[in-house]
């Protein structure tokens, strides 16, 4: 099977998908614009090919690759990044190329909140009330119809930046002067610990694995205060959220890919009891959330990925012994301990720790640490006294 990864080299543990196909028996060909010699050995040896191009963003140069690719080795079976950013790239590539996967008709429903909108609904799911405003006339009507708060982001976009939380009609103009000139989708403000459904389907949309997290705080809060943040990996799965994240996947139409499904938990008892949209990813988590799979299963997601495109199979079993939990510290908040330090304290529950890309930063610190345990409680008790400040 001929595999095409694009920009395999980002974000930087993703490598191990490739070393997984190869491994697995793929012919895995690279597309990228980094220089091959600089990419880590382990990626390198995991190419039959690696393809550069000068500007990733360039339709027209990844169009001459994937002619070239496919006049040298045939039919291109399989394409993906599993990166959000390239999404729409890939969606047309495999169009023109006819590759199994998502393709140009149905990229919309998953990289637009406002059309995720309607497929939540499709599948029963309560969604905050929202629609996209293209002028200042619009956003005032929207706010005055919902009442503040309310939450502007782009229509279009993965992370928190340049997210507004509007609270009043001065914060209202402001972000009218300083958001960015994209349609942006605005929205009421929804009042909840943020849950997730997570997980791997086959070709035919069965879920293979499933996950489910809890935030410290949400992601735009952590941005926009510049604070930092925890999550964690739970044991069981609520069954209202498992219940309305198995009818979503049906109505998003999820095949042989990962998903990262995002609610709201405004339940009285957190008990996901009642839920409420707040978007779908059709990727894989971001940060180390995909490494917290393998140590809450004891798996290698990496290769069991791989696995099942080349065979369509998937050999595990995800029972989820542990509980694992990221805990994130920013290099300008003055902690009480040293990394080191933290090391030190907790080196019975940290099973992995490592610097942060600084464009990973500002969402969930420079550096993190993952802690897992049969029990929760010691858990949070150590992400508290890990980003204790002085």
């Amino acid at each position: 099977m001929n595999v095409v990864f694009l920009s395999p080299h980002f974000p930087p543990n993703f490598y191990q998908f490739c070393v997984g196909l190869r491994q697995a028996g793929a012919t895995v060909i690279g597309v990228g614009d980094e220089h091959f010699d600089n990419l880590r050995a382990e990626l390198r040896s995991s190419f039959r090919e690696y393809y550069r191009v000068d500007d990733m963003g360039s339709y027209d140069e990844l169009l001459k690759a994937f002619g070239f690719l496919t006049f040298k080795h045939g039919k291109l079976e399989r394409l993906d990044s599993l990166n959000e950013h390239w999404l729409e790239t890939e969606a047309r590539l495999r169009t023109d190329f006819n590759i199994t996967g998502i393709k140009t008709d149905g990229i919309g429903f998953i990289k637009h909140k406002s059309e995720m909108k309607k497929l939540f609904l499709e599948a029963g799911v309560r969604v905050a009330r929202g629609r996209v405003c293209l002028t200042p006339a619009e956003t005032r009507a929207f706010a005055k119809e919902v009442g503040f708060p309310i939450v502007g982001k782009p229509d279009v976009g993965v992370g928190a930046a340049k997210t507004y939380k509007i609270t009043d009609d001065y914060e209202l103009e402001h972000y009218l002067n300083d958001k960015l000139p994209v349609p942006y989708i605005l929205e009421e403000f929804i009042s909840g610990e943020i849950v997730t459904f997570d997980g791997l389907t086959d070709l035919f949309g069965n879920v293979l694995f499933s996950a489910s997290h809890r935030y410290s705080k949400g992601v735009m809060e952590t941005v926009n205060e510049d604070g930092d943040i925890f999550y964690y990996s739970v044991r069981k799965i609520p069954e209202k959220l498992e219940q309305a994240g198995l009818a979503a996947l049906k109505s998003f139409k999820v095949k042989e890919r990962f998903f990262h499904l995002e609610f709201f938990d405004v339940s009285e008892n957190k008990d996901c009891s009642e839920i409420v949209a707040l978007e779908a990813n059709i990727r894989p988590p971001g940060g180390l959330t995909v490494d917290m799979f393998n140590y809450a299963n004891d798996i290698d997601v990496y290769k069991l990925w791989a696995e099942l495109l080349v065979t369509g199979k998937f050999n595990a079993v995800c029972e989820r012994p542990y509980f694992v939990l990221y805990v994130g510290r920013k290099n300008h908040l003055n902690y009480a301990l040293s990394n080191s330090d933290v090391g030190a304290q907790f080196s019975n529950l940290i099973c992995h720790q490592e610097r942060i890309m600084d464009v990973f930063a500002p969402a969930i610190g420079n550096y993190g640490f993952l802690l897992r345990h049969p029990d929760l409680e010691p858990l949070l008790a150590a992400a508290f006294e890990i980003q204790r400040k002085a």
